[in-house]
Protein backbone atom coordinates (compact mmCIF):
# COMPACT_ATOMS: atom_id res chain seq x y z
CA UNK A 1 0.00 0.00 0.00
CA UNK A 2 1.86 3.57 -1.30
CA UNK A 3 1.51 6.38 1.02
CA UNK A 4 -0.86 9.29 0.96
CA UNK A 5 0.07 12.10 -0.94
CA UNK A 6 2.36 14.37 0.73
CA UNK A 7 -0.52 17.68 0.64
CA UNK A 8 -2.99 15.31 2.16
CA UNK A 9 -0.95 15.09 4.93
CA UNK A 10 -1.21 17.39 8.66
CA UNK A 11 0.75 20.16 7.56
CA UNK A 12 3.25 19.36 10.50
CA UNK A 13 4.30 16.27 8.99
CA UNK A 14 4.59 17.19 5.65
CA UNK A 15 8.83 17.49 5.14
CA UNK A 16 8.96 20.66 3.38
CA UNK A 17 6.95 23.11 5.78
CA UNK A 18 8.66 20.87 8.89
CA UNK A 19 11.75 21.92 7.20
CA UNK A 20 10.78 25.27 7.20
CA UNK A 21 9.55 25.32 10.43
CA UNK A 22 12.02 23.19 12.33
CA UNK A 23 15.16 22.84 10.61
CA UNK A 24 16.66 20.28 8.43
CA UNK A 25 18.09 18.91 11.25
CA UNK A 26 14.65 18.05 12.52
CA UNK A 27 13.87 15.15 9.55
CA UNK A 28 15.03 11.68 8.91
CA UNK A 29 17.09 10.47 6.25
CA UNK A 30 13.95 9.49 4.77
CA UNK A 31 12.32 12.83 4.82
CA UNK A 32 15.21 14.65 3.61
CA UNK A 33 15.44 12.02 0.48
CA UNK A 34 11.61 12.65 0.52
CA UNK A 35 12.66 16.42 -0.22
CA UNK A 36 15.39 15.93 -2.85
CA UNK A 37 13.23 13.59 -4.91
CA UNK A 38 10.28 15.74 -4.87
CA UNK A 39 7.63 13.36 -6.00
CA UNK A 40 6.46 9.90 -5.91
CA UNK A 41 6.35 7.68 -9.21
CA UNK A 42 4.56 4.08 -10.50
CA UNK A 43 1.98 4.21 -7.72
CA UNK A 44 4.66 5.36 -4.91
CA UNK A 45 4.12 7.88 -2.50
CA UNK A 46 7.43 9.81 -2.25
CA UNK A 47 7.70 9.06 0.95
CA UNK A 48 7.56 5.49 0.30
CA UNK A 49 9.85 5.86 -2.60
CA UNK A 50 12.54 7.37 -0.14
CA UNK A 51 12.00 4.40 2.26
CA UNK A 52 12.29 2.03 0.03
CA UNK A 53 15.74 3.50 -1.00
CA UNK A 54 17.04 3.16 2.29
CA UNK A 55 15.88 0.02 3.15
CA UNK A 56 17.08 -1.49 -0.12
CA UNK A 57 20.78 0.02 0.05
CA UNK A 58 21.08 -0.04 3.56
CA UNK A 59 21.65 3.71 4.14
CA UNK A 60 22.92 7.06 2.84
CA UNK A 61 26.46 5.91 1.93
CA UNK A 62 25.48 3.07 -0.16
CA UNK A 63 22.91 5.09 -2.17
CA UNK A 64 25.81 7.52 -2.63
CA UNK A 65 28.24 5.13 -3.70
CA UNK A 66 25.40 3.06 -6.35
CA UNK A 67 25.77 3.49 -9.57
CA UNK A 68 23.00 5.24 -11.63
CA UNK A 69 22.54 1.42 -13.52
CA UNK A 70 21.85 -0.16 -9.83
CA UNK A 71 19.37 3.21 -8.74
CA UNK A 72 17.71 2.98 -12.42
CA UNK A 73 16.16 -0.34 -11.11
CA UNK A 74 14.31 0.94 -8.69
CA UNK A 75 10.46 1.29 -9.18
CA UNK A 76 9.80 4.64 -9.70
CA UNK A 77 12.90 6.15 -9.63
CA UNK A 78 13.46 7.97 -13.20
CA UNK A 79 16.98 9.78 -14.98
CA UNK A 80 15.72 12.85 -13.11
CA UNK A 81 15.29 11.55 -9.43
CA UNK A 82 18.42 9.87 -10.26
CA UNK A 83 20.43 12.81 -11.21
CA UNK A 84 18.98 14.79 -8.55
CA UNK A 85 20.02 11.98 -6.30
CA UNK A 86 23.63 12.32 -7.15
CA UNK A 87 23.89 16.21 -7.37
CA UNK A 88 22.74 16.10 -3.77
CA UNK A 89 25.08 13.64 -2.58
CA UNK A 90 28.18 15.67 -4.30
CA UNK A 91 27.32 18.69 -3.24
CA UNK A 92 27.26 17.48 0.38
CA UNK A 93 30.57 16.19 0.07
CA UNK A 94 32.13 19.21 -1.52
CA UNK A 95 30.83 21.39 1.38
CA UNK A 96 32.34 19.11 3.91
CA UNK A 97 35.81 19.35 2.23
CA UNK A 98 35.85 23.06 1.95
CA UNK A 99 37.93 24.76 4.09
CA UNK A 100 37.05 27.53 6.20
CA UNK A 101 39.77 29.57 4.99
CA UNK A 102 40.65 30.30 1.46
CA UNK A 103 44.00 28.77 1.77
CA UNK A 104 44.28 25.86 4.28
CA UNK A 105 47.13 24.98 6.14
CA UNK A 106 47.97 21.31 5.68
CA UNK A 107 50.28 20.80 9.17
CA UNK A 108 49.26 17.27 9.62
CA UNK A 109 48.42 14.26 7.91
CA UNK A 110 44.96 14.07 10.03
CA UNK A 111 44.77 17.53 8.48
CA UNK A 112 44.96 16.12 4.75
CA UNK A 113 42.90 13.68 5.51
CA UNK A 114 39.69 15.64 6.61
CA UNK A 115 40.14 17.69 3.86
CA UNK A 116 40.45 15.25 0.83
CA UNK A 117 38.42 12.09 2.44
CA UNK A 118 34.74 13.41 1.76
CA UNK A 119 35.55 13.35 -1.93
CA UNK A 120 37.78 10.95 -2.55
CA UNK A 121 36.25 7.68 -0.19
CA UNK A 122 33.42 6.92 -2.51
CA UNK A 123 35.60 6.12 -5.77
CA UNK A 124 35.30 3.14 -7.18
CA UNK A 125 39.00 3.81 -8.83
CA UNK A 126 41.80 4.98 -7.15
CA UNK A 127 42.43 8.42 -7.55
CA UNK A 128 46.14 10.05 -6.86
CA UNK A 129 46.15 13.58 -5.52
CA UNK A 130 49.57 16.17 -5.99
CA UNK A 131 48.94 19.17 -3.57
CA UNK A 132 50.75 21.96 -3.77
CA UNK A 133 52.07 23.76 -1.22
CA UNK A 134 53.83 27.12 -0.24
CA UNK A 135 56.83 27.64 2.04
CA UNK A 136 54.17 28.06 5.13
CA UNK A 137 52.53 24.79 4.00
CA UNK A 138 49.13 26.53 2.68
CA UNK A 139 47.50 25.29 -0.08
CA UNK A 140 48.17 26.63 -3.26
CA UNK A 141 46.07 23.96 -5.46
CA UNK A 142 45.67 20.32 -6.13
CA UNK A 143 46.30 18.24 -9.48
CA UNK A 144 44.87 15.28 -9.96
CA UNK A 145 47.80 12.84 -11.27
CA UNK A 146 46.00 9.64 -12.48
CA UNK A 147 42.54 7.88 -11.68
CA UNK A 148 43.40 3.98 -11.71
CA UNK A 149 45.06 1.31 -9.81
CA UNK A 150 48.43 3.02 -8.83
CA UNK A 151 51.67 1.45 -9.87
CA UNK A 152 55.11 2.87 -10.79
CA UNK A 153 54.45 2.72 -14.80
CA UNK A 154 50.72 4.78 -13.91
CA UNK A 155 52.51 7.60 -11.82
CA UNK A 156 55.55 8.99 -13.58
CA UNK A 157 57.61 11.77 -11.22
CA UNK A 158 57.21 14.40 -14.65
CA UNK A 159 53.26 14.18 -14.04
CA UNK A 160 53.11 14.22 -10.27
CA UNK A 161 55.52 17.53 -10.26
CA UNK A 162 54.65 19.57 -14.06
CA UNK A 163 52.29 21.53 -11.73
CA UNK A 164 54.08 22.14 -8.72
CA UNK A 165 57.25 23.62 -10.77
CA UNK A 166 54.83 25.89 -12.65
CA UNK A 167 53.39 26.96 -9.44
CA UNK A 168 56.62 27.58 -7.48
CA UNK A 169 55.62 25.07 -5.05
CA UNK A 170 57.63 24.67 -2.39
CA UNK A 171 57.02 21.41 -1.42
CA UNK A 172 53.97 18.77 -2.62
CA UNK A 173 51.78 16.34 -0.47
CA UNK A 174 50.42 13.50 -2.29
CA UNK A 175 47.21 12.18 -1.35
CA UNK A 176 45.16 9.16 -2.60
CA UNK A 177 42.21 6.78 -2.00
CA UNK A 178 41.89 3.08 -1.51
CA UNK A 179 38.25 1.99 -2.98
CA UNK A 180 38.50 -0.92 -0.47
CA UNK A 181 38.32 1.01 2.32
CA UNK A 182 41.57 -0.47 3.68
CA UNK A 183 44.40 2.16 3.46
CA UNK A 184 47.02 -0.09 4.30
CA UNK A 185 49.77 0.70 1.39
CA UNK A 186 51.15 -1.60 -0.46
CA UNK A 187 54.07 -2.58 -2.12
CA UNK A 188 53.21 -0.56 -5.50
CA UNK A 189 52.23 2.58 -3.26
CA UNK A 190 55.64 2.29 -1.15
CA UNK A 191 57.46 1.68 -4.36
CA UNK A 192 55.54 5.13 -5.81
CA UNK A 193 56.45 7.28 -2.86
CA UNK A 194 59.92 6.69 -2.81
CA UNK A 195 60.50 7.30 -6.59
CA UNK A 196 58.47 10.56 -5.87
CA UNK A 197 60.56 11.32 -3.02
CA UNK A 198 63.98 11.19 -4.57
CA UNK A 199 62.41 12.87 -7.77
CA UNK A 200 61.41 15.85 -5.44
CA UNK A 201 65.19 15.68 -3.60
CA UNK A 202 66.49 16.22 -7.02
CA UNK A 203 64.29 18.91 -8.18
CA UNK A 204 64.07 20.65 -5.30
CA UNK A 205 60.61 19.97 -4.03
CA UNK A 206 59.82 18.47 -0.96
CA UNK A 207 57.36 15.49 -0.46
CA UNK A 208 55.73 16.04 3.14
CA UNK A 209 53.79 12.95 3.42
CA UNK A 210 51.55 10.61 1.33
CA UNK A 211 48.35 10.14 2.45
CA UNK A 212 46.32 7.11 1.78
CA UNK A 213 42.54 7.31 2.24
CA UNK A 214 40.20 4.47 3.53
CA UNK A 215 36.69 4.63 4.84
CA UNK A 216 37.13 6.59 8.25
CA UNK A 217 40.89 6.22 8.65
CA UNK A 218 43.96 6.68 7.49
CA UNK A 219 47.91 5.77 6.24
CA UNK A 220 50.59 8.44 6.29
CA UNK A 221 53.40 6.51 5.01
CA UNK A 222 55.42 9.82 6.76
CA UNK A 223 54.07 8.55 10.07
CA UNK A 224 55.08 5.16 8.91
CA UNK A 225 58.78 6.30 8.62
CA UNK A 226 58.34 5.91 5.04
CA UNK A 227 59.37 9.28 4.14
Amino acid sequence: MSDPKVKEWPENERPRERLMKFGAESLSDAQLLAIILGTGGRGRGVLNLAMGLLDTFRGLGNIDRSSIKDLSEIKGLGTAKIAQLKAAFELGKRIMGESSEDNPLFSSSLSVYSYFAPRLKNHKKEVFLSVLLDAKNRFIREVRVSEGTLTNSLIHPREAFREAIRESAASVIFAHNHPSGDPAPSRDDIAVTERLKSAGDIIGIAVLDHVIIGDGKYVSLKEKGIL
